[in-house]
This record gives C-alpha cells, structure tokens and sequence, in this order.
C-alpha cells in the first residue's frame, strides 16, 4: 500500500506541473521587429539570439540584453523596423527612431 501510494503521490505532483507549463511565455515571440522590407533569410542570428522570420515579421525569444539594443541588433541585421515589440508592448515613435539609426 505504501508503494501505491508513493506512485501516486508522484503522478498527482507531475499533473501539478503539466497546467503551469502552458501558462509560461511561449520560447518564441518575445520580441516581433517588422522590416520595412522583407529579409533575405528565413533565420538570423544576432549575438546569441535567434530570430525566425516569415509572413514579413522576425521573431526571437527574450535575450540577455535589453529590449533596445535588441532591436538595434536586428535593425543592423534586416534594415530599417517599420515596429517592435517587446514582451507585447510595441516601441514608440522616438525609441523605434532610435533603434533604426543603427539599421543597414
């Protein structure tokens, strides 16, 4: 009896887990930059962050840097950012002008 219920002491502690794992920040879409025209590639790599790109949009999990050195990073990468979003708040006007004096 007791090694049933060590069992199932440990399936109910991993079904715990399973709802807090789909609440988490999805691995990608941290950040979203818009190029004002589209990237050459598919996926680039800026420093250590990985971006996809696709459907005129790059998207890239959140990086060890803050959000407006990375969006000059990407700005250098693909050009001139028509928008970018950091943890779903969108850059205003002067920090994406910021940003994009660093564009290519």
């Amino acid at each position: 009896m007791t090694g049933f219920r060590a069992v199932a002491a440990a399936a109910a502690a991993t079904l715990a887990l399973i709802p807090a794992a789909s609440f988490a920040q999805p691995v990608r879409g941290y950040y979203a930059a818009t190029p004002a025209t589209a990237p050459e590639k598919a996926s680039l790599v800026t420093r250590s962050t990985v971006w996809k790109c696709g459907d005129g949009v790059c998207t890239a999990a959140k990086a060890n840097a803050r959000d407006n050195i990375v969006c000059e990073l990407v700005a250098r990468e693909v050009g001139t950012l028509t928008a970018f979003r950091a943890n779903g708040a969108d850059f205003d006007t002067d920090a994406l002008a910021k940003c994009n004096t660093k564009a290519r």
